[in-house]
């Protein structure tokens, strides 16, 4: 009996040894890739507050539109605006293969856009007066051309490099996954420990910061990490779509059509002029139980055409479901007969597609309200910083003495490692609110706008990789910890001196997104001073024992 004990011991030993051993390599190799993963699908939460600060010419354009623009109640004159709508897109694109007609933007004040769709299938737009019809302006591009805060959700989403960066992205989640539960495994004390913090310890400070920011939020993060991956499931296990609908842009498009769009007709030849829109805007209103945001078209001047209605989300409506998803109902253009309604929430495809659905709205945070994206948002700083203590952990116990893993090359590789510690840890970092200095400091007019400040994110993050494989690692942490601490602090200086805008004005004027990125800023500024300084005292106090000891 007693020699089954220590046999059950020494197994369950040798596989907790292993956990520990996948834990800290697999983490650690993805763990400079993740941290910028995590840390730009963070402040993706917020990325229409980033879009409007880095818009600000905008702004102008929006008050003076507002005052200039009546406001026309969405119901009442519909019937005129998108009879407007009807007679300019038969006047000027009868050949598009889609018309897309807005009536009223999401406040419930009249407007009319009209989409459609080009020569290339790329959506083109006008803005018509809602009084009169006539063409205001077309639909154009902000003064300030800019991602703004969707460069953080193209980075979290693909690095910005399509479906090869999408795959990257794919294996760095699912190395998460691996090392979230071979954590959970190895740590046999982790709810112990999650009560335990011991600061000024060193080592063990590092490993409890990085216990307490994982067990926290570990529901979060194992989710996030789940939900990442089966977001994109149809690309990274593409046989099914493959066997059944072909390879190439043919057969996405037809397996999206297949998922969101079943039974869409194909054109008869027959002509047929589209009828009067209100009255399917009315009845589709009534089937969905949501106000009309757009109505949609499809092979318009046709027999076989198909006329949609699509309901707006209330805001309230994302607070107790997942999909986000609104209502919509399609009717056959020639008979009126109702040909499908999906509820709010629902959707195409069936079961597997709703659950997608759901999968979605639970990693872009799609439902909840603004509460509930400042909890993502908070999990995701824990997140961010659970892979940043692991990757200092790592380097912090192999800083004095190391394993020899790799021979004669550990205590070159260890150096290396370090740098990359540096490089993402503060080096994202700098090159996200670098990010936004581009924004302000790229002249407005310049072409490919877009890709500058693209240059100015990319370009100071390898910076960051060459000052620290080139300097001593206690001196790149400081330094780069003191860059990233002036470029904060002075961004709400750099925007008061070119687009004569400042802190105090924002507030005053309730623009609280604004606002609100130019305060956290501030406080991620103040943070980086403060490790800046941690690092300069623990430096000057080993050199104070160093000289002390040499006296001695």
């Amino acid at each position: 009996m007693t020699q089954q004990k220590v046999n059950l011991g020494a197994a369950q030993g040798s596989f907790r040894q292993a956990q520990a051993w996948l834990h800290t390599w697999c983490g650690l190799w993805v763990s400079w890739l993740l941290f910028a993963i995590l840390l730009t699908g963070t402040l993706a939460v917020f990325k229409e507050p980033i879009t409007h600060w880095m818009t600000p010419e905008h702004h102008a354009e929006e008050a003076a539109e507002e005052e200039k623009t009546p406001h026309i109640p969405a119901e009442g004159d519909r019937a005129r605006r998108l009879a407007f709508g009807l007679a300019y897109m038969e006047k000027h694109h009868p050949g598009a293969e889609m018309w897309e007609l807005w009536p009223s933007n999401a406040e419930g004040a009249g407007h009319l856009i009209a989409y459609w769709f080009d020569s290339k299938r790329e959506y083109a737009a006008a803005r018509l007066d809602p009084l009169t019809g006539e063409v205001v302006a077309p639909v154009k591009p902000r003064a300030r051309s800019t991602q703004g805060g969707h460069h953080f959700v193209e980075f979290h989403h693909n690095l910005h490099a399509g479906q090869p960066g999408l795959w990257v992205v794919g294996m760095a989640a699912l190395a998460m996954l691996v090392a979230l539960v071979s954590g959970v495994i190895t740590h046999r004390r982790i709810f112990k420990d999650f009560f335990t913090l011991r600061i000024g310890k060193g080592q063990r400070s590092w490993l409890d910061a990085h216990n307490i920011a994982g067990v926290l939020t570990l529901p979060f993060q194992l989710m996030i990490a789940y939900t990442g991956i089966m977001i994109s499931a149809a690309i990274f296990m593409p046989s099914g779509v493959l066997t059944f609908f072909g390879k190439g842009s043919t057969g996405a498009v037809a397996f999206e059509t297949a998922v969101d769009d079943a039974g869409k007709p194909a054109r008869s030849g027959v002509s047929m002029a589209v009828p009067e829109l209100e009255a399917f805007a009315s009845r589709g209103q009534q089937l969905i139980r949501q106000p009309v945001r757009a109505v949609v078209i499809d092979h318009p001047g046709d027999a076989a055409a198909r006329i949609g209605v699509y309901g707006w989300n209330a805001d309230d409506e994302l607070l107790d479901r997942l999909s986000a998803t609104t209502g919509r109902v399609l009717f056959s253009a020639a008979t009126g007969e109702v040909l499908s309604v999906r509820q709010p929430g629902a959707v195409g495809g069936g079961s597997v597609a709703l659950a997608q659905s759901a999968m979605i709205g639970l990693h872009k945070v799609k439902f909840g309200g603004l509460m509930l994206k400042w909890l993502y948002f908070f999990c995701g700083l824990a997140g961010s910083a659970m892979v940043a203590t692991g990757a200092i952990l790592f380097t912090v116990k192999r800083r004095t003495r190391h394993l020899g893993e790799f021979g004669s090359a550990s205590t070159r590789l260890y150096s290396l490692i370090e740098g990359l510690n540096t490089t993402a840890i503060a080096g994202v970092p700098l090159a996200c609110v670098g990010y936004l200095w581009g924004n302000r400091l790229i002249p407005v007019e310049i072409a490919h706008r877009r890709d500058w400040e693209l240059a100015m994110f990319f370009g100071l993050w390898l910076l960051s990789l060459i000052h620290a494989v080139s300097r001593d690692s206690s001196a790149v942490w400081k330094e780069q910890l003191a860059a990233l601490a002036t470029l904060c602090f002075l961004l709400p200086l750099l925007n008061w001196l070119t687009v004569g805008d400042h802190l105090v004005a924002q507030i005053q004027r309730g623009d609280w997104e604004s606002a609100g990125v130019e305060l956290f800023v501030i406080l991620f500024g103040v943070a980086s001073t403060m490790a800046c300084r941690s690092l300069c005292r623990r430096a000057s106090g080993a050199a104070r024992t160093s000289v002390a000891e040499a006296s001695v």
